[in-house]
């Protein structure tokens, strides 16, 4: 019933407004929105504060993640960010450098990025009380896409010739990842990464190829559609909803996103639309739960120790 529920109502719409909505990472004005393809309306709108604008130019990936209430972000500038969609907060901003290519929510609070240039993954310890944060580099080659696989506790990411399934260490103030194995990719240059709605599987492409991964089996089956070449982000969703894409027009970016044929989805001349995704629950990553900064274990024994210690005083004083 709550999959139900976040299906035909997206966080961020209110009761009044339950309509279908993508949420485009938009370059000519370095900032993320949320449309309606519907009417062509803005609904949201996210733009970096000053002082990070530099860091958030021509924002390269954007999730919406926790029940629908934040989205993840990043920037070929090298930033990321969380930011909470009801006020447009920026709950969390770090600096990844490298040509920021993706972002994902690690399931303890944590965020971690992939830089294509720097060739490398960094994983962030998110803690909103302080300006400097922990964080640990992980390299690989041609990084573009980080996925993860709540069923399975690992993390994907495709670089240049392999798709990668890491380890996470759950260690909340020093986060790490440990490569567990790799599977050749169809193509060079694995560029989008990201869960088939309500199926086990990622949908893949390169610069060549489109594809589809049985996250069981590590499995790579080639998809057919229009254009298959240079596809920059792949979204789907329940029957109603086709599956999107966005190529390229000019350079790296589109004012258009279709569907798999080919037929016109959305558009709005003088964008520069680099990825599209729908607003829909993904069960793939994450598990409906609230997001939270990471909490230290330290703290969390500390609590513990204390309830035991107190609960062991009102027995003795019963």
């Amino acid at each position: 019933m709550k999959k139900l529920l976040l299906l035909l109502l997206p966080a961020y719409c209110t009761a009044q407004s339950p309509k279908p909505a993508m949420v485009l990472c938009e370059q000519s004005q370095h900032r993320i929105i949320i449309v309606e393809p519907g009417t062509g309306r803005i609904t949201r709108e996210w733009k970096a504060d000053t002082a990070h604008a530099k860091w958030f130019t021509n924002p390269s990936d954007a999730k919406v993640v926790a029940n629908g209430e934040y989205l993840i972000t990043c920037a070929s500038g090298g930033g990321v960010a969380i930011v909470r969609i009801k006020d447009k907060r920026t709950m969390f901003c770090a600096y990844a450098g490298g040509n920021t290519h993706s972002v994902e929510l690690l399931p303890d609070g944590n965020i971690v990025s992939a830089s294509s240039n720097g060739n490398y993954l960094t994983l962030f310890k998110v803690d909103t009380t302080h300006k400097i944060n922990y964080q640990q580099q992980v390299p690989i080659p041609f990084g573009h896409n980080v996925v993860w696989d709540r069923q399975r506790n690992v993390l994907w990411s495709a670089g240049r010739h392999h798709l990668y399934r890491f380890r996470y260490n759950f260690d909340c103030a020093h986060p790490n990842l440990q490569l567990i194995d790799s599977v050749g990719i169809p193509g060079a240059e694995g560029h989008d990464l990201f869960p088939v709605f309500d199926r086990d599987s990622l949908w893949l492409t390169t610069t060549t190829v489109f594809s589809r991964v049985d996250a069981a089996t590590m499995r790579i089956d080639t998809m057919s559609a229009k254009t298959v070449k240079h596809i920059k982000s792949v979204s789907s969703g329940p029957p109603g909803y086709p599956t999107i894409v966005s190529i390229p027009k000019e350079q790296w970016w589109t004012d258009e996103i279709l569907d798999l044929q080919g037929n016109s989805i959305y558009r709005e001349k003088g964008l520069k639309i680099y990825k599209a995704r729908w607003i829909l629950y993904n069960d793939f990553s994450y598990d409906g739960r609230p997001w939270r900064p990471c909490k230290k274990k330290k703290a969390a024994v500390y609590a513990a120790a204390l309830v035991f210690i107190y609960s062991g005083i009102y027995l003795l004083n019963r």
